[in-house]
């Protein structure tokens, strides 16, 4: 929930002219003249936002070049018995880290920046994702100990945490950490995490070139998806502190996940049939931090072809789209659920947006895709972006405690209706009722509360979206209903 406004924001009703010659910063190589789609909101400066949302939620001793002026260095303690958890990032508006979901964030963004790298790079933010996606990765290495097979997976009890509003430059509590073993089995999260290293290794060797890196990542992934498909189980029956926070129901879909992001990264066969196995087939509720059945989908199209995966992947985005199953407002936001409502319309507009550059219903599948996004932006009844810093009417309370609190102080008000002190630039708040009803409020974590993984399946969105637009091949923007 912060807002930084370090790069020039065009409005939120910006729009191109159609097939107009348009300007991008090409990063390394360059200022390229392109001749692009139309926009109607600006998918490159939104992109550029997100980024720094995640920049806002890192844990840990920050960089020289951190580009958040009111974060500071926090939990820098944090360990178990001497050994090293410091880093990753802070799951939403409170100052736990939850590796479940911040694996899934973190393969998502990853799967999002090797799909559309030439997005990145038009917007000028190739070095900045490769910034940003390290930060987490580098995270999951200290968490996985192969010699004594042992995976952290959370650092602070949640129900501890509720208990103080504060800056986390101000904490200095013992924070507690939790693990998986060969005692305590935990698939799920483990071949969650296997994946965002796996993806990560494919980053790093083919965009960010750092090849040591890679290195230590693909090893890494590879013993640690030894680990999660030798000691099979959900986490939350071992990890209690978890339980209240992000149950998990299965781990097949994540062992999938994580055979299928290893099978890029290493061509063998092996683990192709591997997640073929595990691959829990069917039209799937959603995708989100629990549930990466459409994502494992869409990677094993990518290397297969076969109809199967084809079919589950078109089945889940007709069931969002209009006329499908899930229900939609009346201004066109597709509702799956109520916490978070943005987040499960962005992430279906990811799997749609990475279906259509995969060749399935190219034209239908964007124009969902940026109903989506547009409504997200814009398009609402209410004419505001859910994203922070876009524009000039978006949130200015989000249920965030760094951006709540004044950075002289080591206390604030949660309930204060003022206007938080720092802006939490490229945050994507939870969203509108079912009928895109919403309001500004601090208290309420529901509507305007924010999450690493709220933004990954967005910010997949936003890159796919202007990548279109960069080749001239995004369609014009949906009507808006409101």
């Amino acid at each position: 929930m912060l807002w930084l406004l370090m790069f020039g924001i065009l409005g939120s009703g910006w729009a191109a002219g159609p097939n107009i010659t348009t300007s991008l910063n090409g990063g390394v190589s360059g200022v390229h003249n392109v001749t692009a789609s139309a926009m109607k909101y600006d998918y490159a400066q939104a992109l550029r936002l997100s980024i720094l949302f995640y920049d806002a939620q890192r844990s840990g001793r920050l960089p020289p070049n951190n580009p958040i002026p009111w974060r500071g260095d926090s939990a820098v303690n944090d360990s178990d018995r001497g050994h090293d958890l410091s880093g990753g990032w802070y799951d939403a508006g409170n100052h736990v880290k939850f590796n479940h979901p911040m694996a899934f964030s973190s393969w998502v963004l990853n799967y999002g920046f090797l799909k559309f790298t030439d997005a990145y790079i038009s917007a000028g933010q190739k070095q900045m994702m490769c910034d940003m996606v390290k930060w987490p990765l580098e995270y999951f290495l200290k968490c996985w100990i192969p010699d004594q097979q042992t995976l952290y997976v959370q650092v602070e009890d949640g129900h501890a945490d509720q208990l103080y509003w504060g800056r986390p430059e101000n904490m200095h509590s013992s924070r507690p950490a939790y693990k998986v073993s060969n005692s305590c089995h935990g698939s799920d999260v483990a071949g969650g995490t296997a994946a965002a290293m796996a993806s990560g290794y494919l980053v790093f060797k083919n965009i960010c070139g750092d090849t040591n890196f890679a290195s230590n990542l693909l090893e890494a992934a590879k013993g640690l998806y030894t680990f999660a498909k030798a000691y099979r189980g959900k986490y939350t029956d071992c990890v209690s502190q978890a339980r209240d926070f992000y149950m998990s129901v299965d781990f097949t879909d994540e062992l999938s996940a994580a055979a299928i992001w290893l099978h890029k990264a290493t061509g063998e066969a092996a683990y192709l049939q591997d997640a073929m196995h595990f691959y829990p087939a069917g039209t799937t509720w959603g995708f989100n931090w629990d549930d990466a059945n459409v994502g494992a989908a869409l990677l094993l199209y990518e290397a297969t072809k076969d109809n199967r995966y084809k079919n589950d992947i078109e089945r889940f985005i007709h069931s969002f789209m209009p006329g499908g199953s899930v229900p939609m407002t009346p201004c066109g936001l597709t509702y799956r659920y109520y916490w978070g409502s943005n987040r499960y319309a962005a992430n279906a507009a990811f799997i749609a947006t990475v279906a259509a550059a995969d060749g399935l219903s190219p034209d239908e599948f964007k124009k969902y895709a940026m109903s989506q996004i547009n409504y997200i932006l814009g398009d609402n009844k209410l004419h505001i972006s859910f994203q922070i810093g876009l524009g000039s009417h978006f949130p200015k309370k989000p249920h965030h405690r760094g951006s709540s609190c004044p950075t002289n102080s080591t206390w604030c008000n949660p309930t204060s209706d003022a206007d938080n002190p720092n802006v939490l630039t490229g945050a994507l708040v939870g969203g509108p009722d079912q009928g895109d009803n919403y309001v500004d409020r601090r208290d309420d974590n529901v509507k305007n509360g924010v999450g690493c993984d709220f933004n990954a399946g967005f910010q997949g969105t936003l890159a796919g979206l202007y990548h279109f637009a960069v080749n001239n091949a995004l369609p014009p923007a949906p009507l808006a209903k409101c």
